[in-house]
């Protein structure tokens, strides 16, 4: 519609626009309340199409994370991707689980190579695994 021909146009210098007297069409009363007022009462049609979990609870957050743990047999996802460094004396590959978000490592699994692992905590099985086959876990704080 172009704007010349607009009821806007019409009412132009007319001060309520056509709404009448007293602060009518304005402040939040004109659309039903402020935010989601109403929500359980006049604005129903609009939670159940387009907010429909609005209400109830949704979970909670454990005041009790578990720590991010990780098995022995997967540290070879470190080898193939790529995320360790190399040490120049020994050659053997060091994956810092620190830096990578673990805290702990676990003694499920098999590893084939020598590394060195960095974590904050290890089970006894698995430093034994890591150890039988030439490697070193170094305990972080």
């Amino acid at each position: 519609m172009p704007h010349r021909l607009r009821k806007t146009r019409k009412l132009r210098g007319s001060r309520t626009m056509g709404y009448g007297r007293v602060g009518q069409h304005r402040k939040s009363g004109s659309r039903g309340g402020r935010g989601s007022a109403g929500m359980h009462k006049h604005k129903w049609s609009y939670t159940v199409k387009y907010a429909p979990n609005h209400f109830g609870k949704h979970g909670f957050k454990s005041i009790h994370p578990r720590p991010a743990e990780i098995n022995v047999g997967e540290l070879e996802k470190f080898l193939e991707t790529g995320k360790y460094i190399v040490e120049d004396k020994t050659n053997i590959p060091v994956i810092d689980l620190t830096k990578e978000g673990y805290d702990r490592l676990i003694g499920k699994g098999k590893l084939d190579k020598p590394i060195k692992v960095i974590v904050k905590y290890a089970s006894e099985r698995a430093i034994e695994k890591i150890k039988r086959i030439g490697g070193e876990v170094i305990l972080a704080k």
